[in-house]
């Protein structure tokens, strides 16, 4: 035997069902009314006229929106490549100025090591003034016969 049913709740139940298939019955009419009232007008071509005119306008007023938008890139483009352009020869200007800067260090090193060497040069032993510097070394008062302790001492005999 199937359970017992309240009859209020029942009757609850049955009145909001009927509720229910009501307002869904009323939306699916007024959802289908909509949709052969877009179909006649599509059929009858007023909407299509008005949907070409206004694909023609969107058209037009996008193609006009997009040469602006090209020509204030293009302009954007333009003034940024002369950025580049300038920080490049800034960048190459410094670049240069900074490899005349370290030729010319370079230049000074080795004339102060031209000059060291001739200096030194000047000291040098060679054959033509060995008998004068022999002569030199022995004619010298100064006395080499010294020696140095572990404490940094000098003992001279």
């Amino acid at each position: 035997m199937p359970p017992a049913v309240d009859p209020a709740e029942f009757f609850v139940l049955t009145e909001r069902y009927r509720q229910y298939r009501q307002t869904v019955g009323a939306l699916r009419q007024e959802f289908a009314s909509e949709v052969r009232r877009k179909a006649y007008e599509a059929r009858s071509g007023v909407l299509a006229e008005r949907r070409v005119r206004e694909a023609a306008e969107e058209h037009r007023a996008l193609m006009a929106w997009n040469q602006e938008e090209n020509r204030r890139l293009q302009q954007q483009r333009i003034a940024r490549l002369q950025l580049e352009a300038r920080d490049q020869e800034l960048r190459q200007a410094e670049d240069q100025a900074q490899r005349a800067r370290e030729k010319q260090a370079w230049v000074q090193l080795k004339e102060q090591e031209v000059l060291q060497l001739q200096e030194e040069a000047k000291n040098f032993i060679t054959r033509e003034n060995l008998e004068a510097r022999i002569e030199e070394a022995l004619d010298s008062p100064k006395n080499y016969n010294w020696a140095i302790t572990r404490e940094g001492q000098v003992v001279r005999n």
